[in-house]
């Protein structure tokens, strides 16, 4: 909670212990991890000592060519844009809040140059993001 309140920090998941962890970060891609050390089933020592390698290769994005230097979590929410689903839809579908949905409309539009979810419809499009 507190670090949510830092203007640069996002919060984008959390995870019951540090087998949960791996799952999470494989999913979200945060670009950093804090862990509990302790925690049930897998610690957070175990989950971080045991498996680095897991957790890097978890919170690495294969790489692709996005348009509009689109950062994959960008790309995702496009996507989602692109079919039709609202900030709330699209922040239930990606675990994420509202905010953090409008935070990615809000750096995707400019990197794509669309002044609304319309135009941004019309570049998903044109860029092969939505069918």
């Amino acid at each position: 909670m507190l670090l949510g309140l830092l203007p640069d920090v996002e919060m984008v998941g959390t995870a019951a212990d540090g087998a949960e962890v791996l799952a999470v970060v494989t999913e979200l891609k945060p670009d950093v991890i804090l862990v509990d050390l302790r925690m049930p089933r897998m610690d957070g020592v175990e989950a971080i000592a045991g498996g680095p390698a897991d957790l890097a290769q978890a919170a690495t994005t294969p790489p692709g060519d996005l348009p509009g230097n689109l950062t994959p979590r960008e790309a995702e929410v496009l996507t989602l844009i692109a079919a039709g689903l609202s900030n709330a839809e699209i922040a239930e579908r990606l675990v994420v809040s509202e905010a953090t949905v409008r935070s990615h409309v809000n750096h995707l539009l400019p990197k794509i140059g669309a002044r609304d979810r319309a135009q941004a419809v019309g570049y998903a499009y044109r860029h092969g993001l939505a069918r």
